[in-house]
Formats: structure tokens, sequence, C-alpha cells
């Protein structure tokens, strides 16, 4: 199996950006972390990060049949990306949406999500675990 993580605005700020909300951990700690339990479940994962919509875009598109699965945080394009969205649809591959935080109790503006639109599972609030819970979704479903 193999899956495709992409992180996407201001996650490389990890650690730095608002550490009451995101944590301070860095996004190294992230990726490593991913890796680690991963490998642990036998999936093959794919980590990459953009602040570019259209670079989130093209790591979509390129995925098409290359991976079984897509867990996904698009960060503040979560709430305003109706591209990344088509490009979800466009690949037709299973995906998990993934916040670090609650965005649901935060700001008004964060509850809506054009990912949650095609995405099978929304998993937020639990910080980098919920990578870890969206992998073990997708390996058991793909």
């Amino acid at each position: 199996m193999k899956i495709l993580v992409i992180n996407g605005v201001n996650l490389n700020m990890l650690g730095v950006r608002e550490p009451d909300l995101y944590g301070k951990q860095s996004y190294k700690a992230l990726i490593s972390k991913i890796k680690k339990e991963a490998a642990k479940l036998g999936v093959k994962v794919k980590c990459v990060q953009s602040n570019y919509e259209g670079k989130i875009v093209e790591f979509i598109q390129k995925a098409y049949r290359k991976f079984d699965g897509i867990v996904i945080n698009p960060g503040a394009y979560t709430h305003t990306s109706v591209a990344i969205l088509d490009a979800l649809k466009s690949v037709n591959i299973k995906t998990v949406e993934v916040h670090i935080t609650d965005v649901d109790s935060r700001e008004e503006f964060r509850k809506i999500s054009y990912v949650s639109l095609y995405a099978e599972k929304k998993i937020s609030g639990k910080g980098f675990d919920g990578y870890i819970e969206a992998i073990k979704y997708l390996s058991e479903k793909v």
C-alpha cells in the first residue's frame, strides 16, 4: 500500500507558528513520526508540503494511478480551495482530511471545508496522532 501525505500552507512552520495551538514539535518531527508509524503498519508513505495551491493540485494529480490513498491537511486552503477539491475528485483516490487542531471549535470560517465534500473521513483536533489514525484508516479500507 502506498499513501501520499500532503501538507499545505504554513505547515512547514510547525513548532514556530502558534505553538499554543499547534504544539512545539517541528514539521520534521511530524514527518519522522508519520514514516515511523507507517513502517510499523507496512505502509509506504511519501510526504510532501507546499504553500502554493497549484503545487498541491499537482501533487494530487501526479498521485493518479501511483497511490492507494491520500492523507491531506491543506491548511487554510481547506476553507477556500475549490481547485484542491476538484483535483481530489478527478483522481478518485480514497482520501482522509486531517487537521492538527479542532477546526470546528475555532473561528466560524474554519468550519467550512471544501475538502470534506470529497474526503471519506475528517480527523481533527488529535495533533500529530490524527495523521497516524488516517493512515491506519486507509490501510484498512484499501
